[in-house]
């Protein structure tokens, strides 16, 4: 199911899209072949995690193996983010976008998933089917997003290129769960942005590697 991003009653902030530089060769035709070729070679690893998870949960993490969120996407459109489920499964999704993270709903073993980021691997899938990239900025709830877009400067600019699975604002700042966070969060996405380059792309997966072996996830 398709949403507006762009519904006429909402006074957004005024703002392109695309005001930043053209994209590079990397970035049109480089990236997104790296993208396939290493979502690929990781597909083995989801099937085998997929396999344990199904073993683990029904005593670890009574539920669905996955879950899927509405998420926005590049040039503000929706997708839906696939994810290994680490919170118990509620009928809703009642956090407002300054809400604080529901800690409590997080499973034993959704705690370790989150910690390593392996929770975040289902999204290859999201890769291979061109909505996400490996790197870039991380994609916010789809209704908490609609908001940001109104009073975050420079929000909708940060979707002018695929999410990412990880990004640089989500390494080096860490999560966020309030506007005044998202603030910090765009200006570093922006930096990913106005500097996207192979460079950029090792560093932010250096600092990924550091965060999952570390166990410094949330």
């Amino acid at each position: 199911m398709k949403h507006d991003p762009f519904p006429s009653d909402a006074p957004f902030v005024s703002e392109s899209l695309f005001e930043t530089r053209p994209f590079s060769l990397y970035a049109r035709v480089g990236k997104p072949a790296f993208d396939i070729l290493v979502s690929v070679a990781l597909l083995p690893v989801l099937a085998v995690c997929s396999v344990v998870l199904l073993v683990l949960n029904p005593f670890f993490n009574r539920g669905p193996l996955l879950f899927v969120q509405p998420r926005m996407g590049r040039d503000c459109s929706a997708f839906g983010a696939i994810k290994f489920r680490t919170m118990v499964p509620a009928a809703r999704i009642t956090r407002q976008a300054d809400d604080p993270l529901e800690q409590h709903r997080i499973t034993p073993l959704g705690q370790v998933l989150r910690k390593m980021r392996i929770d975040e691997l289902p999204q290859i899938i999201n890769v291979l089917r061109g909505e996400m990239s490996l790197i870039g900025p991380r994609p916010d709830y789809f209704h908490h997003a609609r908001k940001y877009m109104r009073v975050v400067p420079g929000y909708r600019r940060r979707h002018s290129v695929r999410p990412g699975i990880s990004g640089l604002a989500q390494t080096d700042l860490g999560y966020v769960d309030s506007t005044e966070g998202t603030f910090l969060k765009v200006k570093l996405d922006l930096h990913y942005v106005d500097n996207l380059s192979p460079k950029m792309d090792a560093y932010v997966f250096w600092r990924t590697l550091v965060t999952v072996f570390g166990r410094r996830g949330c």
